[in-house]
């Protein structure tokens, strides 16, 4: 217990700073001055689902292979935070798009691979839920979500592929001409680290969910199929008994 609230003091304290860093010492951005501001957490969204849909993606294998319900487990878990902070991508950036292209949403190659690959992993949560049982549902999930994640690159080098989308082009690793000034690049990691670390520990939450979960229905069967033993002696014994 004191270990998770210490956790949770951490990410409240991370999230703080990230945010005063973003507003306040970050400095001013030439074309698109205060809206600019938002990439911070945008971009820190995107590595938040990238690492989340990473893990999913090992976690699939993995279940695949072995068998173990933990990777099953970690797997619908890193999609759930994937799905999440693939969420909050879109958002913040519909919320940059309007005032900096006076549009809130353009299907250029970057925005429409990742909204595709929202639709793809929101599938494999529905997937999970229409399989009633639940060996053949992760198995079918799995495979789905190693389908699915073949979008995840794309989407990383949709504005590198297709350079004359909407969409600004890269920042980072993106040629002679990108970069970031010092401040913003610090700031920036700062952003990162607070939504790696708030998606990192999410991420184990909802594992101690699935395995609470599966604990549960473990012993749901059991008392279920005791009780229909009760049952069945007791049925037998007032057979006995009216012999």
């Amino acid at each position: 217990m004191k270990a998770r609230i210490t956790s949770r003091a951490i990410a409240a304290a991370l999230i703080f700073f990230a945010g005063y860093a973003a507003l306040f010492i970050a400095p001013d951005e030439a074309t698109m001055h205060q809206i600019q501001r938002i990439f911070y957490f945008h971009l820190g969204c995107w590595m938040a689902m990238f690492t989340a849909l990473s893990i999913a993606l090992v976690a699939n294998v993995a279940w695949l292979v072995t068998r173990k319900p933990k990777w099953d487990w970690l797997g619908v878990s890193a999609v759930e935070v994937g799905v999440v902070t693939c969420t909050a991508g879109l958002a913040t950036g519909v919320l940059w798009g309007k005032p900096a292209w006076g549009i809130w949403w353009a299907w250029d190659a970057r925005l429409t691979t990742a909204f595709i690959l929202w639709l793809l992993y929101i599938s494999y949560l529905l997937l999970r839920g229409l399989v009633e049982e639940p060996q053949r549902g992760a198995t079918l999930s799995a495979v789905f979500g190693i389908f699915a994640f073949l979008d995840a690159p794309l989407v990383y080098a949709a504005n590198r592929l297709w350079p004359r989308g909407q969409h600004p082009a890269p920042v980072i690793f993106g040629g002679p001409n990108s970069g970031l000034d010092p401040t913003m690049s610090k700031v920036l990691v700062i952003c990162l680290v607070a939504m790696l670390f708030i998606a990192i520990i999410a991420l184990v939450d909802r594992y101690r969910l699935e395995r609470l979960r599966h604990e549960f229905d473990e012993l749901r069967v059991a008392a279920d199929a005791r009780d229909a033993g009760s049952e069945s002696a007791l049925i037998a014994s007032s057979a006995k008994d009216s012999i």
